[in-house]
């Protein structure tokens, strides 16, 4: 790892694509996950953080990414607007809902933000139940029985857009 002075850098280069990725799986608006990244990376320059190693300053900005985006979620701003990224969904010529990565990530960005924390951790970043615990701040049985719960529901999911055809075209 690097000295104080570069920490952020540092890890905006190492880490700044993940972090980005969970915001957005946590969020589900990409304008949103820039924010909450680019908040992350900034504060995390203007108050160094000292870690023991590279999967310590790891699970400390997936926490604070998960952390930022609960409180967009909460916000008055959240609750008031409507994302550019749906917008332009909805007035695409052509919007196809099949089971490819981008629109399983929408799903799981979708579903009760206990289940896509711990769904997007697991199945993208690839970490164990242990290490998830770990970020979460939660029993290890926990995150096995959300996992398990968000798994069943992403699957309903999953089945409800196959048998309406998965396929939507506007003319």
């Amino acid at each position: 790892m690097s000295d104080d002075k570069n920490t952020a850098l540092y890890a905006f280069q190492k880490y700044g694509d993940m972090v980005l990725r969970a915001a957005y799986s946590c969020c589900g608006s990409y304008s949103e996950a820039e924010d909450i990244t680019q908040d992350i990376f900034l504060m995390l320059h203007a108050r160094p953080v000292v870690f023991k190693d590279d999967e310590h300053m790891k699970a400390w900005l997936l926490r604070a990414a998960i952390n930022k985006c609960r409180n967009f979620r909460k916000s008055f701003r959240f609750s008031r607007t409507s994302s550019i990224d749906t917008k332009d969904k909805e007035n695409s010529a052509v919007y196809c809902m099949d089971t490819t990565d981008i629109e399983v990530r929408e799903l799981i960005s979708n579903l009760p933000k206990k289940y896509s924390a711990v769904l997007y951790l697991y199945f993208y970043e690839e970490l164990t139940i242990n290490d998830i615990a770990g970020i979460l701040r939660k029993n290890p049985n926990t995150v096995s029985s959300l996992l398990q719960r968000g798994k069943a529901r992403l699957r309903s999911e999953i089945e409800k857009i196959d048998e309406t055809g998965g396929c939507h075209e506007k003319k």
